[in-house]
């Protein structure tokens, strides 16, 4: 008898621990209160070790930060300089909240003279990399999520070496689990060669700090500080489209030059320093930039420490015409939610196109669920038919941001981001004409469909919205 009410007594003390750390988020306590429920002891030792919220690491709390706000001011005012000229009679955004919302991003400001390519799929944009890389003359800088040790990877692991033994300077950054299956072999091969890599919070040390669950899923190529790659794509052949699953994958990546290059740069070097503790704020990574192109661009990085939920919301409640969005996954939060049916209700033309295959089911069966209920609001879904879509797209009347977050409550909150937003009319046009083709290869998804899944189908997708605010 005494073990049943000590038993009961410690299921209590764990359910008023989740209670009072999370009572701020109660989409997210309910949650881990089911997970107690199925799982006492278990689910207690889960919600620990992952639901803790991210705290600067030592290495980003010291005073070494002055030198990045030193750094930033300086990056700032250089922008201004060149941003007031392009600025001058223009009108950026369709609504003065969101412009005093872009304004006060704290890293970055809209950037002027820029030049921007769009790549829908991996082919033409690791080629594009790979040239870049290949004429580099001082420094070559790499952040991916995921690098795999397969046929792209060895392409990019000997053209890094390549360089590096001629003297250009290669920095690494691959995530710790994101990259979890990138054998010691490879990284070693690129360190003999004077390649210097950086893992982002190591799966056993992210997992005794409790920072599992925040994940850097950035990927970045800087190329002499004066050409930047960001995007979608990671390092592995599935991104070419030659994945036994999927065959196509699509998605959408950038290669930009002008003054926003100085803003990847930026968080590429803030990323070295959190994973290396190297403080590298020379001139020489920040040139003057050559570019005479006039598109207005501005890089906007996020994190758990920065999120990006404000901008997305706003982008949302200011749109009179149109919302499109790609995205893999789609699990919003509720104000994203009320935002989207609120838009609907406006008579806003909201569109959302999502893969017709998953590669998560729990993810996906949780993403249905949501549609159902925005359909039923009067918005539009369409299943992408081709191959994979793992494009990250918001196009909000005459303004796109796009970069590496998806529409889930890990990107918004939990992962390491980095998106642009994008005002030139010739970009966000052709942002629009791929939405469009895709379109094309898309099947609208109905609510007549919802009604005839299967019992079993029902409980998966209730199951799966129930746990969704973790994912």
């Amino acid at each position: 008898m005494l073990w049943i009410v000590l038993a009961l007594l410690l299921f209590i003390i764990q359910i008023g621990f989740v209670i009072i750390f999370e009572y701020q988020r109660p989409n997210k306590a309910v949650v881990w209160l089911i997970v107690l429920f199925i799982f006492p002891v278990i689910g207690f030792v889960l919600y620990l070790f992952v639901a803790k919220e991210y705290l600067c690491p030592p290495a980003l709390s010291r005073t070494d930060n002055g030198h990045w706000d030193r750094l930033k001011d300086e990056l700032i005012e250089r922008c201004k300089q060149r941003v007031q000229k392009d600025l001058h009679g223009k009108t950026l955004v369709q609504d003065d909240n969101l412009h005093a919302l872009l304004k006060k991003i704290p890293v970055a400001p809209i950037a002027a003279c820029n030049e921007t390519a769009v790549f829908v799929e991996g082919k033409k944009a690791f080629e594009a990399m790979m040239d870049a890389i290949a004429a580099s003359e001082h420094h070559i800088h790499v952040e991916f999520y995921i690098i795999r040790d397969d046929r792209l990877g060895i392409r990019f692991e000997q053209l890094l070496i390549r360089k590096a033994q001629e003297g250009v300077k290669v920095r690494l950054i691959y995530d710790g689990i994101g990259s979890r299956r990138l054998g010691k072999a490879y990284l070693e091969r690129l360190r003999n060669a004077g390649v210097e890599t950086g893992c982002f919070f190591p799966l056993l040390t992210s997992f005794f700090n409790k920072r599992l669950n925040y994940r850097n899923h950035r990927k970045i190529v800087v190329v002499d500080g004066k050409t930047g790659f960001f995007g979608g794509l990671n390092i592995g052949d599935e991104y070419l489209g030659e994945g036994p699953k999927f065959g196509y994958w699509r998605d959408t990546h950038f290669s930009i030059k002008g003054d926003a290059v100085l803003w990847v740069q930026y968080t590429f070097l803030t990323d070295w320093h959190l994973v290396t503790g190297q403080i590298i704020t020379d001139p020489v990574y920040y040139p003057i930039q050559e570019s005479r192109g006039n598109e207005l661009v501005q890089i906007v990085k996020s994190g758990p420490d920065e999120t990006i939920l404000e901008l997305i919301f706003s982008l949302i409640v200011s749109a009179k015409r149109r919302i499109f969005i790609e995205t893999p996954y789609f699990i919003p939060d509720p104000g994203i939610l009320l935002a989207l049916k609120t838009a609907i209700s406006r008579g806003v033309d909201v569109r959302i196109i999502i893969p017709a295959v998953p590669d998560k089911n729990l993810v996906y069966c949780a993403t249905l669920s949501y549609v159902q209920e925005l359909l039923q609001a009067g918005g539009r879904f369409y299943g992408y038919q081709k191959g994979f879509i793992h494009a990250k797209l918001i196009i909000s009347d005459d303004l796109a941001l796009s970069g590496s977050a998806n529409m889930d409550i890990r990107s918004f909150c939990n992962q390491f981001e980095i998106n642009a937003v994008f005002f030139d009319g010739k970009v966000v046009d052709r942002l629009v004409q791929d939405f469009y083709r895709d379109l094309g290869v898309s099947e609208e998804i109905l609510q007549s469909n919802f009604e005839k899944r299967s019992t079993l189908q029902k409980m998966q997708i209730i199951f799966a919205r129930l746990l969704s605010p973790l994912f």
